[in-house]
């Protein structure tokens, strides 16, 4: 199944919604797409006119493959021009991943202060691609298409503390218009920062993700490239936390991100 049938899915019935193993990362369900779908239930409880300002996610655990997840939502709160909904992965009566987001109508304000321009990098025709080869790569690097600029690829010796590149939907057919359900699936797709640090295979996973979305969104489509880039702002004991932004192929910014990774290695 595609993204955008996903979607289809969930709308279609959110307490009975199935991800395909060839959105696997590892043993579990890609978290970037778990995220996307409980972010989609929630958002069908929020009025028009309020979009998405932020989302705080915990990933309690692990969403199994071809295993029956329900996506639950509901409004906190509902002010003048503030939503704030809580929403949930649920799988075996237990919760997967608990989602806090922040819905908010525009306001009139004095101030205005654009984010800051995607910094220069090789251009996506001169950076290498992290292929999908079955067996070796996550499954789901066969619907998402990442190509990197700086820093190393994962487990590859490269001590540096930035890693940015290229990200999209790799089914070029597609002519989405990029939501931001999408685009936590982009900013998720991109391996901890801290992996190119090892030499060898070693599991990585997040254990919390807050992030934040720029409104009004430029105009994008899943056949785009956006521009990722991510900074390593601490790492040690086995924990490593991880600033992240990403740019529309514009340069304009429109997700601030932050992680705390779980490394096994």
């Amino acid at each position: 199944m595609t993204f955008p049938q996903l979607l289809q899915a969930l709308h279609a019935n959110p307490a009975q919604v199935l991800i395909p193993a060839s959105w696997a990362n590892g043993r579990a369900s890609f978290g970037g797409l778990v995220a996307a779908l409980v972010y989609e239930a929630m958002r069908l409880r929020v009025p028009d006119g309020r979009p998405l300002r932020s989302l705080a996610i915990t990933f309690v655990g692990p969403v199994a493959p071809e295993v029956p997840v329900s996506f639950e939502a509901e409004v906190l709160r509902e002010g003048r021009a503030v939503s704030q909904v809580l929403g949930r992965a649920v799988q075996d009566g237990q919760i997967a991943a608990l989602v806090q987001g922040s819905f908010g109508a525009a306001r009139t304000s004095q101030i205005s202060v654009t984010g800051e321009r995607a910094p220069q990098i090789r251009p996506v025709a001169e950076c290498p691609e992290l292929p999908y080869l079955k067996g070796l790569t996550p499954e789901l690097i066969q619907h998402l298409a990442m190509r990197w600029a700086v820093g190393g690829m994962p487990f590859s010796n490269n001590p540096s503390r930035e890693m940015s590149g290229w990200v999209r939907l790799r089914d070029e057919s597609l002519d989405e218009v990029l939501s931001e359900a999408h685009l936590l699936a982009l900013v998720d797709a991109w391996p901890p920062a801290v992996l190119p640090h090892l030499s060898s295979f070693a599991p990585g996973s997040s254990l919390t993700w807050t992030i934040e979305f720029m409104q009004p969104a430029p105009a994008m489509h899943s056949a785009d490239w956006c521009q990722y880039r991510a900074l390593i702002e601490h790492a040690q004991d086995g924990y490593g936390h991880i600033a992240a932004s990403l740019w529309a192929p514009s340069g304009e910014l429109v997700a601030i991100s932050r992680q705390t990774v779980v490394v096994f290695g």
